[in-house]
């Protein structure tokens, strides 16, 4: 640092020198007080490039998680969805069994087999109709095509999921195989109802082995998101008790600079006294 000679007065370095540590001053003031309004350590890159960086990439993974973790609830929802169709379903294919167990039976006239058959082709109807109404977002849940969710943030981390291709005629249960015209004809179509419910029972089994892992592919998500932004909080917030101590330092600082200032301005005046 240079030191004025106080007997030549063109050009103050005493005063210049002053004045640089005031800017300095407030400059570093500036930059607390931005990060006390801010919450935020790094505002700028200049701040800490390094930790700027990192804190960038990891605010990007959280928002990329947050994001994966709507779709994984997209996921469970359309699964549920699935999985109340089924529920039906079963319920239908169980009435419908009931109904063919009373006409496996000999003591049965045609008109109490007719009766058995109308019911059964009018639930095969509604089973048609609810696999061909379960649909999320507009698209059919029973589907032969895998649905693909993102499920974390980074490319490749998806989860495929295949409810399957459903319909009467793949279940057994269209109405031309609903047969009940005799005890012998209802006892093979008992059997293709025991067969279709099998299949539905292994259908919702699969949607909740899918759900199971959606749950925890769910808490994974969570847990990383918090561990994430933890480490994100500790390069880029504020310490606000860090900040306020140095504001405090600061303050006192550019108290003294600008008393030194002042006296560096009048100190050439004493030159005066040599005439």
């Amino acid at each position: 640092m240079a030191y004025g000679d106080l007997t030549k007065v063109a050009t103050n370095l005493q005063s210049l020198s002053s004045l640089n540590s005031l800017r300095q001053t407030n400059d570093e003031l500036g930059i607390r007080q931005l990060r006390l309004s801010t919450g935020s350590r790094l505002n700028r890159a200049e701040d800490d490039s390094a930790g700027y960086i990192i804190s960038s990439k990891l605010q990007a993974r959280v928002r990329g998680q947050a994001q994966a973790l709507a779709y994984v609830g997209d996921a469970e929802s359309l699964l549920t969805v699935g999985e109340g169709s089924l529920n039906t379903v079963m319920d239908i294919l169980m009435t419908m069994k009931e109904k063919v167990v009373q006409a496996a039976n000999d003591t049965l006239a045609s008109a109490e087999r007719t009766a058995i058959k109308s019911q059964l082709d009018a639930l095969s109807g509604e089973v048609t109709d609810i696999l061909g109404d379960t649909k999320f977002n507009n698209t059919s849940v029973f589907t032969s095509t895998a649905f693909s969710f993102q499920v974390n943030a980074d490319a490749g981390d998806t989860f495929a999921v295949t409810v399957g291709t459903l319909s009467v005629t793949a279940l057994g249960i269209a109405t031309a195989s609903l047969l009940v015209a005799s005890a012998a004809a209802a006892s093979t179509t008992l059997s293709g109802l025991d067969t279709a419910i099998s299949t539905i029972a292994s259908k919702l089994g699969s949607i909740g082995d899918s759900q199971s892992r959606l749950s925890f592919k769910q808490d994974m998500l969570a847990i990383s998101m918090t561990n994430n932004e933890g480490a994100r909080s500790r390069i880029a917030d504020a310490d606000f008790a860090k900040e306020q101590m140095e504001i405090v330092k600061l303050q006192i600082l550019q108290q003294t600079g600008m008393a030194s200032f002042a006296q560096a301005n009048a100190a050439p005046q004493s030159v005066l006294q040599l005439f």
